[in-house]
């Protein structure tokens, strides 16, 4: 499962549409400086360290070239644009480059009151964080007061959109629909999405093979420490949500000593035993609890969608809308899985439960032709459909590329069937969608220990108690090994993304360590956010 806020969760069965165009990222070649003598004679983390310090120190000789954003970009006047040269390989600092596409705007305020700029990643892994920006020129309401003191910066990280992007398929093969059930009826069944998650994993190697080894959250922590740099910033302001919440806990390990402030919102379970293979069993389990959140609301306002006026009716017309999909593809295009990739926005962000219960409710009512607009792809949208796949592409190649997975069918066989039993919603999707990770044709590596080194200031975290994405337990986590983090928990909520939401206990508090470092005497547990009114 994509780790992503603000951007609506992709997966390999089924294609999502996604904004932006897709602008492929020119490969360099070539060095600005030598490294120094001595640097072939280290091996392993060492010469990655060492690496990652001579790309920082080049990037802030060379700074970024600010310019007008290209048009198709699709971000407006004033925010500018650029790139940051990165290796490709952090070993090899004067091998293959890579370039990293970066926007900013600045800071709304005085310039007593700037602070320096605040960067911005939003998930996935495979999201782009280039519309942070837009926050600005959007007067979003929640962060007039951050813009006034930071400038606000995104980038693509390596491999997706502009930066270096990698991919899997041919998007408009990844667009076709309906896809295989994800749910399994027999062991044939099994077999034929066996082969299918085998093809994608080589599909990788064949179309971004040379990228894959170096697609890892490590090398992703370490260009962002060369834009830091770059920016001609000494320490970083950052702000993760989701996958986000890792790359910002990796970052924190490796570079404690260059944080300034950071909130993590939204966290994945950073323990080592957890990084990936555990990490989706746990979110099929947080899936499946939200999910009846969502479906008992729907029955508490049946007068406004007449799907059943209790959870178990409501539960009994999804069953019965799949095995309709299933039977016979709603339009020739959705079955079960175009089905569950368009419902599962509802587990993910309380801003979909109206519109998702909506467009069940009109099909309902018989209009067919309300589900299959917002559950089938759209084949006709090349740069969407383009995004999507790097999108995939990119989330699976960080993903088997971080740690090692089980390569025995046997263990996702028995772990999967298990959980099924009582979590069905998302958790055969979820399997397939990670299982070329069990043939991946790349070096896997061992997850970073992730630790709160010498230097490391308190660090923010954000958490509704019921994230379906991220649970819970992973914020705790977090909490543990970042000694002296503050922890909001809001209680009872569990939309994925929390900093994004309408909630003054949580909002103040957010503003006020951005803007001021202060983090409070303790931990806070805040209600939660009002449920949104049909």
């Amino acid at each position: 499962m994509r780790h992503v806020k603000g951007i609506r969760p992709t997966r390999r069965a089924t294609a999502l549409g996604s904004a932006g165009a897709l602008v492929t990222a020119t490969l360099m070649a070539g060095v600005v400086t030598a490294s120094p003598a001595g640097a072939d004679a280290r091996t392993g983390k060492d010469r990655e360290a060492h690496g990652a310090a001579v790309a920082a120190a080049r990037a802030a000789a060379r700074g970024v070239d600010w310019r007008d954003c290209p048009e198709d970009w699709g971000l407006e006047k004033p925010i500018r644009c650029g790139w940051v040269t990165v290796p490709l390989d952090y070993a090899r600092p004067d091998g293959e480059q890579i370039r990293l596409a970066v926007d900013r705007i600045g800071s709304t305020g005085t310039k007593a009151e700037r602070q320096g700029a605040l960067l911005y990643n939003p998930g996935g892994p495979g999201g782009s964080g280039l519309r942070f920006p837009r926050r600005v020129t959007t007067k979003a309401p929640l962060w007039t007061e951050t813009a006034r003191a930071y400038d606000f910066v995104g980038f693509d990280p390596r491999g997706v959109g502009h930066s270096a992007p990698v991919s899997c398929v041919d998007p408009q093969e990844f667009v076709k629909a309906p896809k295989m059930d994800p749910v399994p009826d027999s062991e044939a069944d099994k077999r034929a999405q066996r082969k299918l998650a085998a093809e994608y994993a080589d599909g990788c190697a064949e179309r971004s093979g040379r990228m894959l080894p170096h697609m890892t959250t490590p090398n992703t922590a370490r260009d962002l420490d060369v834009i830091r740099a770059a920016l001609g910033e000494k320490k970083l302001n950052y702000l993760g949500v989701s996958y986000g919440t890792y790359l910002g806990a990796v970052y924190g390990t490796l570079f404690p000593g260059h944080v300034r402030r950071m909130v993590l919102d939204s966290v994945v379970d950073p323990s080592r035993e957890k990084i990936w293979y555990r990490a989706n069993l746990d979110q099929d389990v947080a899936f499946e609890s939200r999910w009846k959140d969502w479906t008992a609301w729907v029955a508490a306002n049946d007068a406004a969608f007449h799907l059943g006026d209790t959870q178990g009716e409501v539960q009994a017309a999804w069953e019965e809308l799949r095995a309709t999909a299933k039977k016979a593809p709603l339009g020739g295009v959705v079955g079960p899985a175009e089905l569950i990739s368009f419902f599962q926005s509802a587990p993910y962000y309380d801003s979909s439960w109206v519109p998702t219960a909506t467009v069940w409710s009109r099909y309902a009512a018989g209009d067919t032709r309300a589900l299959v607009d917002a559950a089938a792809p759209d084949p006709t949208d090349t740069a969407g459909n383009a995004a999507a796949e790097n999108g995939n592409a990119v989330y699976t190649a960080v993903e088997c590329a971080d740690a090692e997975w089980p390569t025995d069918w046997r263990t996702w066989d028995r772990d999967n069937t298990r959980l099924h039993r009582d979590h069905p919603f998302m958790t055969w999707a979820n399997a397939w969608m990670n299982l070329p990770c069990a043939t991946w044709p790349a070096k896997q590596r061992t997850p970073v220990e992730v630790t709160a080194g010498k230097g490391l200031p308190p660090v923010l975290i954000v958490q509704a108690e019921r994230d379906a994405a991220t649970p819970y337990g992973g914020a705790v986590e977090l909490h543990k090994r970042f000694r002296g983090s503050r922890l909001i928990t809001e209680r009872g909520a569990g939309s994925h993304g929390v900093t994004g939401l309408t909630n003054p206990c949580v909002n103040d508090r957010v503003d006020t360590y951005l803007l001021t470092g202060r983090t409070g005497r303790t931990d806070v547990t805040c209600a939660p956010h009002a449920l949104p009114t049909p």
